[in-house]
């Protein structure tokens, strides 16, 4: 059996992923700081993803074809900025240093919409709609701004001839469970006049009404990792329909990777 590594698996997108990677048949290594919280992992290895030499030490153990990266600090405002910037800036280096020096192939790091200045912001630069891959990216806060030198840093590894040959950059919006869809969306009013009523707009329209469920995501994390271009590429993970009603655009996860969001709010 192959084996993916996955560090945060103790997290909502990275214990989702583990459990998609064992039920495709790979085996799987959680690398994640602190106690084990889920129990699908083969193996579990503490590791400080701060820490190069214990990033290099624990994938050189779990030995992996390929790494999903999401452990880092998931919002901006539970750290101090520069807690929060240094753990999304400096640990996909890490990543990508140790997956170059141990022949991994692919790599796929967690990125989010806060890369091109939505989510967390006072104010969201909406410039054109439906946004897509190439629209600038002008994040302000030390989350948002962690999350484009994630991808820089991507960019610069993409460029090289040495593994890892496919890196992904996955931008999430809100991602959310069964549960949380049902009574966040499905049962409130998510009309715009009841968004708005119920003081949700200015917060909605900040992740500009996008989503996605937690299988979703972990399905095309598994996709993005199965993968065979070449290089670093961005992609927006989200779902076909908003957190409104209001559609939203194919976008290219679906084009390059052939991946698309099976679960919608509107079906619980």
């Amino acid at each position: 059996m192959e084996t993916v590594a996955v560090t945060g698996g103790n997290g909502q997108i990275g214990s989702a992923v583990l459990s998609e990677l064992a039920e495709r048949g790979y085996r799987t290594a959680n690398l994640s700081r602190g106690s084990r919280r889920e129990e699908v992992a083969d193996e579990y290895l503490r590791t400080d993803l701060l820490d190069p030499g214990e990033v290099y030490g624990s994938l050189a153990r779990a030995d992996p074809v390929a790494v999903a990266h999401f452990g880092t600090i998931p919002r901006p405002d539970e750290s101090p900025g520069h807690v929060t910037f240094r753990s999304n800036a400096a640990t996909p280096y890490h990543l990508l240093e140790a997956a170059e020096a141990l022949d991994i192939e692919a790599v796929v790091l967690a990125s989010s919409l806060s890369a091109m200045g939505a989510g967390f912001e006072d104010a969201v630069d909406v410039r054109y709609l439906p946004v897509d891959e190439e629209y600038p990216l002008t994040p302000s806060n030390p989350y948002g701004l962690g999350k484009q030198v994630g991808e820089v840093v991507a960019d610069g590894f993409g460029r090289r001839s040495e593994p890892p040959t496919t890196i992904a950059s996955l931008r999430f919006p809100l991602v959310a469970s069964e549960e949380e869809l049902r009574t966040v969306f499905a049962e409130p009013d998510r009309t715009l006049p009841g968004i708005r009523d119920a003081g949700f707009f200015e917060k909605a329209r900040k992740t500009l009404f996008a989503y996605l469920h937690e299988r979703d995501a972990a399905a095309l994390v598994v996709r993005a990792l199965e993968a065979t271009f070449e290089g670093h590429e961005t992609f927006f993970a989200t779902a076909p329909d908003t957190t409104a009603d209001a559609p939203s655009s194919d976008g290219k996860a679906e084009e390059l990777l052939g991946w698309s969001a099976e679960r919608s709010w509107r079906d619980l």
